[in-house]
């Protein structure tokens, strides 16, 4: 699983029919303290997220579990809506 801000929409007027339907969102890979990362993922959106929002994206055959996917020709999919990340630092020993 990873997380990501979704930065825009992709419009696909010819494609699967299995995708006939669905909401597809560019989203930026980042890390877990939502610092950007290099590239960009065509996620399908199965939460109704929006441009702007904190995702949790799924991936390979894990995006094909989603909600509504399975049996589709799907490789990525947004699968829930960050509201609060909280990162604790490790114990050190002494």
């Amino acid at each position: 699983m990873q997380v990501g801000r979704v930065v825009g929409t992709l419009v696909a007027t010819r494609k699967d029919e299995r995708l006939v339907g669905t909401k597809l969102l560019v989203v930026r890979v980042m890390d877990p303290g939502f610092k950007e990362e290099q590239g960009y993922v065509v996620a399908v959106d199965t939460v109704n997220a929006g441009v702007g929002d904190r995702v949790m994206l799924v991936a390979g055959s894990s995006a094909r579990l989603a909600q509504g996917m399975k049996d589709a020709p799907v490789d990525a999919a947004i699968v829930g809506v960050v509201d609060e990340v909280e990162l604790r630092k490790p114990a050190t020993r002494a």
